[in-house]
């Protein structure tokens, strides 16, 4: 209940940031939260009558919004939302908590329609925090669907899990995508992605109306690198290329292209090209992400970022220092 609460606090104090601070329309509010303009109007009333409106917007959350405009204009991005995390917390799972709290009450938000609503799903820690934290939300129309294949062992961060345990938790349902996360080969995974049912999975999850995304770093002592997923070849390849991170089974360089390399072509998955058309929402927490987030996001098909303070402002200082 307490958490309900808090996330429709943080919903009001953002409408009311954009309304009053960012000069936006009551409509154009209503088009970048993704929600009616009814419901502008109650949450800007709302805002005044909880004393959060005065001649500023004055919330907790206010620093982060205020970091969260200035992520959106270096990125070019429609929708940039910053957890607040305390300077004094060290531990990573307390910030892909905390971000997760926003990417479910995105969810929550874009669920709120009877239309049929299709969502692309990644894998990952703080993509799993976002389904430990959906709430009230239930919706037959919607559909999750795998955006990469999945990894040999099963854990609460795959990507069927977590499409699994959101479609449980919504009452909508998961399609899942029947291959592994990396192939042997290109010739190989053109040959898994010729099959009948990876084909149809695909073709849905290419169609998806949103997709959700973490990311993942491309270094020693990394997940991916400690996962043995990997060939020592593959690896080599991802040394060899300076990759720095990685989304969906997309390996990035640290200016946002995708490195040419093999195992680029050896992963099951949708591509950043065929985002187009899809609000591509992607989820970071942590200091250690900000290489690879930086890469993703220079890669030019995100829409929006949800990522935790200290990361938001490690984000701005590389860039900052980037402009300079």
């Amino acid at each position: 209940m307490y958490a309900g609460k808090r996330q429709a606090d943080n919903e009001i104090a953002q409408a009311a940031w954009l309304y009053y601070v960012g000069n936006l329309s009551q409509q154009e509010v209503s088009e970048h939260l993704g929600i009616s303009r009814f419901k502008v109007l109650r949450m800007l009333a709302d805002a005044r009558e909880q004393g959060l409106v005065r001649i500023s917007v004055e919330h907790r959350t206010s620093r982060t919004l205020a970091l969260a405009d200035r992520l959106a204009e270096a990125f070019d991005l429609s929708e940039v939302q910053v957890a607040p995390v305390p300077s004094d917390v060290l531990d990573d799972s307390y910030s892909r908590a905390a971000v997760g709290m926003l990417a479910a009450g995105y969810l929550a938000r874009i669920a709120a329609t009877e239309t049929p609503v299709t969502v692309g799903v990644g894998w990952g820690r703080t993509l799993s925090a976002m389904a430990d934290n959906v709430t009230a939300v239930t919706n037959q129309n919607l559909t999750f669907v795998s955006l990469m294949g999945s990894v040999t062992h099963a854990t609460h961060t795959a990507p069927g899990d977590v499409c699994v345990r959101l479609a449980a938790q919504t009452g909508g349902r998961a399609l899942l995508l029947p291959a592994p996360f990396v192939t042997d080969s290109a010739s190989a995974c053109e040959m898994v992605m010729s099959q009948r049912l990876v084909a149809e999975a695909l073709t849905v999850a290419r169609k998806a109306d949103h997709a959700l995304m973490s990311i993942g770093e491309c270094r020693e002592g990394a997940i991916l690198f400690e996962s043995g997923i990997f060939s020592e070849e593959q690896l080599q390849q991802l040394l060899d290329a300076d990759v720095v991170g990685d989304c969906c089974g997309v390996f990035f360089k640290a200016d946002g292209s995708v490195a040419d390399i093999e195992l680029n072509r050896s992963t099951p998955c949708v591509k950043p090209q065929e985002f187009t058309g899809m609000d591509a929402v992607i989820l970071a927490s942590g200091k250690g992400k900000c290489a690879a987030t930086l890469a993703v996001l220079r890669g030019g098909f995100v829409n929006r970022l949800m990522v935790d303070e200290a990361l938001a402002v490690l984000l701005l200082e590389n860039v900052e220092a980037g402009m300079n």
